[in-house]
């Protein structure tokens, strides 16, 4: 044992600490201090929703919109909006989370989106890192589920070599979606721009398509069982929401019904540029809205704040998010 540590160790049990001080002193001085100032806890949450089922959210990473992607906010002073709500804004934009969820049902694990990879920077791509601190391996997922096919939703399931990032599992799609992303005719009609966004799609499901692992389900059926689909089509041609449990204690994972929480709660006919169909994607939000406020569901968000997990509730003629309050699993 070198001086400074039995010294440490000696000042320990004799409690002597003064013979040991300096030496104490230079190794503190010369030790790095840990990187706890830039890196974050890991980014798992998890959540019991009855007795046979555990929700477990997953933290991406962040994304920077500008104010400039909401659409149809005229006379709306969206600064003050998000300032009033504290949402981080920098020279990149507003911070905006891309979240994943993982749910057991007795021994059966479905993700449900798989993050963005590296599809959209360097910011993100956390969820397999994520996914294994939790204690899960990625081999252990029997089906991931995506809520569409956007790259932040969907690249997470496919290694940036083109291997396929969960094993075992299943890649599953709403059709509408699927038959709209991965369609090359409707990709060479596509703006230049757009294209990326197609061939990001293709190559996500290459190698669950080459493996015989990719299915689509068609609008109103269960892609699993235990697991509902809800239609929000709009912002992409066949978004779908996941509705699993039962009673009161039921959880919605919705797909990008909701991007900025600071502004389209308190006004849900603000829309993104990034919609497929804009009015089709406001008329989705108000009605999955009202649902989630009848049915008292828990939401789980692909945007909202890390875990993303809450209720949406009635505030005057409009809506409030409130967060799930941290606590054991069960």
């Amino acid at each position: 044992m070198s001086k400074v540590s039995w010294c440490a160790f000696s000042a320990i049990v004799t409690g002597v600490v003064l013979a040991c001080s300096g030496a104490v002193a230079v190794a503190a001085e010369n030790t790095p201090r840990l990187s706890a100032d830039s890196v974050q806890v890991p980014g798992y949450y998890r959540m019991a929703l009855g007795d046979d089922v555990t929700v477990t959210a997953y933290y991406d990473g962040p994304v920077y919109l500008q104010t400039s992607v909401l659409k149809n906010a005229d006379g709306l002073d969206l600064n003050g909006l998000l300032q009033a709500m504290y949402v981080p804004i920098s020279k990149d934009g507003v911070q905006t989370s891309v979240n994943a969820y993982l749910i057991q049902q007795k021994d059966r694990l479905t993700l449900i989106d798989a993050g963005a990879a590296k599809c959209f920077g360097d910011t993100l791509g956390n969820l397999v890192d994520n996914i294994k601190v939790s204690g899960v391996s990625p081999e252990e997922v029997d089906e991931v589920i995506v809520t569409h096919m956007h790259p932040d939703h969907a690249c997470g399931a496919t290694n940036p070599d083109g291997t396929a990032a969960f094993t075992n599992a299943e890649f599953v799609a709403p059709k509408d979606d699927a038959d709209y992303w991965l369609s090359e005719s409707i990709a060479d009609a596509a703006p230049e721009a757009d294209r990326v966004f197609f061939a990001a799609a293709r190559r996500t499901v290459a190698p669950y398509k080459a493996a015989g692992k990719f299915r689509t389900f068609e609008k109103g059926e269960s892609p699993v069982a235990g697991i509902e689909s809800v239609d929000e089509a709009g912002h992409s041609p066949g978004m779908t929401g996941y509705l699993i449990g039962s009673g009161d204690r039921q959880l919605l994972v919705w797909g990008d019904v909701v991007h900025s929480h600071a502004v389209q709660f308190k006004h849900p006919e603000v829309s993104v540029v990034f919609d497929h169909d804009p009015e089709a994607a406001i008329a989705t939000r108000m009605r999955i809205l009202k649902y989630a406020v009848q049915g008292q569901l828990w939401i789980a968000a692909a945007h909202l704040p890390f875990p993303g997990i809450g209720h949406v509730v009635t505030d005057g003629d409009a809506y409030r998010w409130v967060p799930v309050e941290y606590s054991p699993v069960r």
